[in-house]
């Protein structure tokens, strides 16, 4: 089989006319041919780090959306599916990406429990991670986001650093603000990536240490417009991801749009596509071919390079996307979960006290970090309530593993005026999550997510709309275009109830992810991400 096109040679930095000859799904000659066709040929996009889990949906329902926009590989990180249900939920998500075309290159996650402030549903200790590394379908030790551990050389955290090093793969970090002399020790140690970087300055300090650095673009913390104008002079050690992408965005595109934005700002187009498509294969020693002779036939065509609107994807030689239609199929798969908490009462959201001022969330639109602020209390009846006139509101985490009294705290900036949103996709350990404008609507949230062992919801006096998530309790086991249109339509109440947030359910699945900063609730408790120690919500 030979494809016709403008060939875009990103090692050798040029656009010529030509043929890509396939044999047996690799590529046996590229000719240089003069011909009418002005499609343009280039080899197919990474997405440098991706948490499978946060599309909703398996990797095989991922792969059937991802190759309409031109991916052909992730380096993807199992950790929330880890968390759920340990090394059997990395398996189950390795086994599933192996019956579609798409490459998926799967990590050992390095940190499950993230912490031992909140309670998960499983735990990958240094042993487990002897065993994974050495395991040829394990490419990478994932994320570090246990950065103190390094940097006060904590025994467990540094022997999982030390199996990745003795079968030489590559090991990801995740160091937000992390600098100075605490991020020297932290590379030191053998950490090479870093995908959390919010600043300019932070990332050109990684850069300049020698750490590759990810600009981040998914649907929740977004990046690129901080970390882009450092491509043209560190492109060979840049690359783009998206690390969490919901299903609606993932409908829309992916790696492709970065692309677009970063040549609509005047960059170089080989230097865009060197951090796209060929640092990511280089860093992590992917099986993905770079559009050179020899190479397996992961390619794409594109109209032109300014918009990458994907006509064709080909993995191995395959046509698996063609015009928008893809030609992955869907596939069977056992169902995991481990949801084990009872349906809750609504004085379970109560909270006595006589505090004129509580310490509140700011949550952030587009960030993952938040600020640590003080407000005024609303106490009625001896119970603190959420203020709709402040944008104040009521946060609960329950615990989903075993029954617990749930944990309280408040929050500002969702913007919620009526009923309550929840979600069981809450980083790192996946309890429920929720924030309404009263205890009978958190409770009546909660308790949606608990009969559906999973999903994302919003309820308000008169209707009530869920997205259930039974893989895990984080996952669908529908389709990408149908979780996809229904987690959009989600999102849409949401923004009718009040949230002003781009990305409402996205943002709430960070706020009890207590290894970014400020301030985060776990199911135990109210934590400040800056000590890393719980705080108090009564202030006076």
């Amino acid at each position: 089989m030979n494809v016709k096109g403008n060939i875009v040679d990103i090692l050798n930095k040029r656009i010529f006319k030509g043929e890509v000859c396939i044999e047996n799904g690799q590529i046996s000659a590229i000719r240089e041919v003069n011909h009418g066709v002005e499609n343009y040929i280039l080899p197919g996009f990474v997405d440098a780090h991706i948490h499978i889990e946060s599309s909703m949906v398996v990797p095989s329902e991922f792969a059937k959306i991802a190759v309409l926009h031109g991916t052909v590989a992730t380096v993807s990180d199992p950790h929330e599916i880890a968390n759920v249900l340990g090394v059997k939920g990395v398996y189950f998500m390795i086994e599933n990406g192996k019956k579609v075309p798409l490459k998926f290159n799967f990590g050992a996650p390095s940190c499950v429990p993230a912490t031992s402030f909140e309670s998960a549903g499983a735990e990958i200790n240094a042993d487990d991670i002897k065993l994974m590394m050495e395991n040829p379908d394990i490419n990478y030790l994932a994320e570090m986001m246990n950065y103190p551990g390094v940097v006060f050389d904590d025994e467990e955290v540094l022997q999982k650093i030390e199996h990745a090093k003795n079968n030489n793969k590559p090991i990801d970090g995740h160091a937000p603000g992390l600098r100075g002399k605490d991020v020297t020790k932290y590379i030191t140690a053998g950490i090479s990536t870093d995908h959390e970087c919010f600043t300019y300055e932070e990332a050109q300090e990684k850069l300049q240490k020698g750490m590759k650095i990810l600009i981040r673009e998914g649907s929740a913390a977004k990046n690129f417009e901080a970390l882009i104008d450092l491509l043209p002079v560190h492109f060979e050690n840049m690359m783009f991801c998206s690390d969490d992408k919901h299903p609606d965005d993932l409908l829309i595109g992916h790696i492709n749009q970065l692309c677009e934005r970063a040549v609509a700002k005047g960059m170089d187009i080989f230097k865009v596509l060197q951090v796209a498509c060929v640092n990511p294969v280089n860093h992590y020693n992917l099986e993905v071919g770079l559009l050179q002779q020899g190479d397996a036939a992961d390619f794409i065509l594109v109209d032109n390079l300014k918009e990458f609107n994907v006509l064709e994807t080909y993995i191995n030689g395959e046509l698996v996307a063609k015009n928008g239609k893809s030609f992955v199929k869907s596939v069977p798969f056992e169902v995991l979960n481990n949801f084990n908490t009872d349906i809750k009462k609504v004085t379970d959201f109560r909270l006595a006290s006589s505090s004129k001022k509580i310490r509140v969330i700011e949550a952030l639109d587009g960030e993952l970090v938040t600020n640590n602020i003080e407000a005024d209390s609303l106490i009625i009846d001896g119970n603190l309530m959420s203020n709709t006139a402040t944008d104040v509101l009521k946060m609960t985490v329950v615990n989903r593993y075993k029954n617990e009294t749930p944990s309280i705290a408040f929050i500002k900036n969702f913007g919620i005026k009526e009923g309550a949103i929840a979600s069981s996709v809450g980083h790192d350990s996946h309890n429920i999550i929720a924030i309404g404008v009263s205890d009978e609507a958190i409770c009546k949230a909660v308790n949606l997510i608990i009969e559906n062992k999973g999903g994302v919801c919003a309820v308000t006096k008169t209707t009530e709309k869920v997205v259930a998530l039974p893989v895990a309790g984080i996952m669908s086991d529908q389709p990408a275009e149908i979780i996809g249109n229904a987690y959009a339509a989600l999102d849409a109440m949401a923004k009718e109830m009040g949230s002003t947030l781009r990305a409402p359910y996205m943002s709430l699945s960070f706020m009890a992810l207590l290894v970014i900063p400020s301030l985060k609730l776990s199911d135990k408790g109210l934590f400040d991400g800056n000590t890393f120690k719980f705080t108090s919500l009564e202030i006076e």
